[in-house]
């Protein structure tokens, strides 16, 4: 089995050279405890990071309002030079203030000083991907235009400051709003086995050739509980986490996993997860899981 198939296949992003491993990593977590401020350990961040790529991931989601600035600057530490095939994609939308808040920023400006904090911090003279974040509830978008936010980034993509452009936590409306501006190669929202009023987006935008990119694959802040995932995940001899990353790779082609972790045995089990194949009565107990069970 090549690293390819170990972990979920790739995908290739549209319009883009980029052709990714589905399982990749999610670098939210290498951040202190409520995504603020440095590590307990960081040299297991670093080693956490290294043992990523040398398992064959190379797809790292990550923001430099975690931390703030701490998320990148360890992914720097840590894999700087980056290797040709890595793609790392980040956000840009928010900014935390000294609260540990989490508020928006979607002015121009504050957009222009996202994609340079970006720029600085991981080290490099254009990003890979930068997906806006579209304010609005943590596990729902807003509804409001985001013309102004799209544009002010589909000019720092001719400015070659950006490769390629993404959103985050939107709608459908948004999203069509967004590729009526610029070419949108990748979507990330709220979705997982037990969250799952995405699926006629996840659908459209795999006949578009669009990636799709759940955040919370794992219910986030809160992990997923379910009767009907621990009974699958026991008869499988997995654990229910990594039947619901199962779950996600076996719902779509186009759905890119980014798992996140500080821990090098909870990335083991994350990857692991890919090579598990669900039969069809697990994913019918699977699919069973009202979206009241998150």
């Amino acid at each position: 089995m090549t690293n390819a198939e170990k972990l979920g296949g790739a995908f290739t992003l549209p319009g883009t050279k980029f052709t990714i491993k589905r399982m990749g990593y999610g670098a939210m977590q290498l951040a202190g405890t409520h995504v603020w401020g440095p590590p307990k350990d960081r040299a297991q961040a670093v080693a956490v990071l290294q043992e990523a790529l040398e398992s064959g991931v190379d797809h790292i989601d990550t923001s430099d309002f975690y931390g703030p600035h701490v998320t990148n600057q360890i992914i720097r530490e840590a894999l700087h030079p980056y290797p040709d095939h890595l793609v790392i994609v980040t956000k840009v939308g928010a900014v935390r203030g000294d609260d540990a808040s989490w508020n928006p920023a979607h002015s121009p400006a504050e957009l222009t000083k996202a994609v340079h904090d970006n720029l600085r911090n991981l080290g490099v003279e254009a990003l890979d991907v930068v997906n806006l974040r579209v304010w609005g509830e943590i596990h729902k978008p807003g509804k409001e235009s985001i013309e102004p936010q799209f544009t002010a980034l589909a000019e720092l993509q001719r400015q070659g400051l950006i490769r390629h452009l993404g959103i985050s936590n939107a709608t459908a409306a948004q999203i069509e709003e967004a590729r009526a501006i610029a070419p949108v190669v990748c979507v990330q929202n709220h979705y997982n086995v037990a969250h799952r009023e995405d699926d006629t987006l996840v659908d459209d935008l795999a006949a578009k050739g669009i990636a799709y990119v759940p955040f919370f694959p794992l219910g986030g802040f809160t992990p997923l509980q379910s009767t009907e995932l621990s009974d699958v995940a026991a008869s499988l001899g997995y654990t229910p986490m990594q039947v619901a990353l199962a779950w996600l790779l076996h719902r779509s082609p186009n759905i890119l996993l980014i798992p996140g972790t500080s821990s090098p045995g909870h990335l083991r089990e994350n990857l692991a997860a890919a090579e598990l194949a669900l039969s069809s009565k697990a994913l019918e107990q699977l699919n069973s899981i009202s979206v009241s069970a998150a």
